[in-house]
């Protein structure tokens, strides 16, 4: 059976990031994860194509390349089990890409199929400081995760966005410090988050770490924080969400020679 969510409100959140609630019957068997940086993969149907949601993935495979549906992975910001509703916000630039173009123009009665939710990262509550580092595409899961802080535990989100209007507000149940960065401030330092977190003053204890931006910017970071802060891999969640000048589809191609060598910098 395919599962599948209809849109029932749409909300601009800011300038560049809209959030899309969805309901209906074909979430009516979804089940979270115990994740917070829990993801679907959103599959969305070529205009064109000789099928709409909900469909047989099968079979949508099989159909000609340009009507195949292309999947790509979102956070889910929210379920809330009691009304049946899943929240995913959108970063858009415009009518450009798959998944940004169709969220820009979503309505209530549009109808995406989903593949999922997996994840594999959620604060421990037994860390004493959570460092979650990211841009606008990991927002949605750095205000998630926020949100499972343990109220004993100290909480650092550094986030970088295109200006002031582009900011969320982030809360969590223990204590809170957020530094944004603003590109418009030094829009020719590819380096601005790599300071942000270079200036940030942690407490000892235990450290936990969620980084998800730009490859540049986490690779940066990354030796950063585990070559020059010493603080531990295990228990961290580190990824490229994205690369600058590539598109989706270039980026997986070069993603798993891009991990590896990453991983000989630290």
């Amino acid at each position: 059976m395919a599962r599948f969510g209809e849109v029932v409100e749409v909300e601009w959140l800011t300038p560049r990031m809209v959030r899309v609630v969805f309901g209906g019957d074909g979430l009516a068997d979804f089940t979270p994860t115990a994740w917070t940086d829990q993801y679907l993969n959103a599959l969305f149907v070529p205009d064109g194509a000789p099928y709409a949601v909900p469909f047989d993935i099968d079979d949508a495979r099989a159909q000609a390349p340009e009507h195949r549906p292309v999947g790509r992975r979102y956070t889910i910001r929210w379920w809330d089990a009691a009304s049946g509703r899943l929240a995913i916000d959108f970063v858009v630039h415009g009518d450009t890409g798959v998944a940004g173009a169709w969220a820009n123009s979503a309505a209530p009665g549009d109808r995406l199929q989903i593949v999922g939710p997996t994840g594999g990262y959620a604060p421990d509550p037994g860390t004493d400081v959570h460092l979650m580092v990211g841009d606008e595409s990991a927002l949605p899961a750095i205000a998630a995760s926020l949100e499972r802080v343990a109220p004993t535990a100290r909480a650092y989100a550094v986030v970088v966005v295109d200006d002031v209007r582009h900011r969320l507000e982030l809360a969590c149940p223990g204590s809170l410090e957020v530094t944004w960065v603003h590109r418009e401030d030094a829009p020719d330092d590819a380096d601005q988050l790599l300071h942000a977190v270079q200036a940030l003053a942690l407490p000892d204890g235990s450290v936990q770490v969620f980084l998800h931006a730009d490859a540049a910017e986490v690779r940066a970071v990354l030796r950063h924080l585990l070559g020059e802060r010493g603080i531990p891999k295990p228990g961290t969640s580190i990824s490229p969400y994205w690369r600058r000048h590539h598109t989706d589809e270039l980026w997986r191609e070069v993603k798993a020679e891009w991990l590896a060598a990453s991983e000989l910098d630290v």
